[in-house]
């Protein structure tokens, strides 16, 4: 009834819940709507999805568009868009409701219902440049947010890794997100930590488990998933080897 799952939101996404509650938790916010509600989501972020069915029966349903960098590249070539810098507002922002938006979806659920359809493929793009089009529309400030095609500049490794740990993401997309390319990331990572990042990572995070076991009480089945263990059997064994017991012995 309930799925929780690390996610890499590579692309600006726009998602519309319809039925239940959608819940995103980033290492900086945790943002939640329920039915009707819109939100968008700023590209180059990792975070974990709770999706929750209605309290009164039924499923969970939830539109998602996702809007790729290479399509927002030539709507801002068409209408001549110039944003010259990098958008530094708010990663998350909840979208107020109009009748435009409302009745936008409404017209995409037959390509919902119909996905084998050749229509789908020849018309989804120009509904995606719909959604782009209604966006600005109420919102005009979101031309920054839309149209930033910048690329991820080096941030503070040490913050970031700190705060970003938890999350079973490939070493790769740490890179990505940190403006680096995997050479690079490796490198400046070994400056910093003294050690490879599959190392720190699973160091990091045993650590971060023996604290919740020790002084929170948590249950090893109740962490290993949110410190980026793949199974219990194998956050029991890393546990095991690294502290001479089992979490379950602690």
């Amino acid at each position: 009834m309930r799925k929780e799952k690390v996610v890499f939101l590579e692309h600006n996404t726009l998602v519309l819940q319809v039925a239940g509650q959608f819940t995103l938790e980033t290492a900086s916010e945790k943002i939640s709507m329920g039915q009707g509600q819109m939100l968008l989501i700023h590209k180059n972020q990792l975070g974990e999805l709770t999706k929750t069915p209605p309290e009164e029966g039924g499923a969970y349903q939830t539109i998602v568009i996702c809007l790729k960098e290479d399509l927002l590249r030539t709507i801002a070539l068409e209408e001549r868009v110039d944003v010259g810098h990098k958008f530094t507002g708010p990663p998350n922002i909840l979208i107020p409701g109009n009748d435009f938006l409302r009745g936008f979806f409404q017209s995409i659920v037959p390509y919902v219902h119909h996905p084998e359809e050749k229509i789908t493929n020849a018309l989804g793009m120009l509904k995606v440049k719909e959604a782009v089009q209604l966006l600005l529309h109420t919102m005009p400030e979101l031309k920054e947010f839309l149209f930033d095609f910048s690329e991820p500049y080096k941030i503070d490794l040490e913050k970031f890794m700190h705060s970003n740990f938890h999350f079973n993401i490939p070493v790769e997309k740490f890179a990505q997100l940190t403006g680096r390319s995997l050479a690079g990331f490796k490198r400046d990572f070994q400056k910093t930590f003294s050690m490879s990042p599959r190392q720190w990572l699973q160091e990091k995070r045993l650590v971060e488990a023996r604290h919740l076991i020790e002084k929170k009480n948590k249950k090893p089945s109740a962490i290993y998933l949110d410190l980026g263990f793949e199974s219990l059997s194998h956050f029991s064994h890393s546990f095991k080897k690294k502290f001479g017991k089992a979490p379950t012995e602690w």
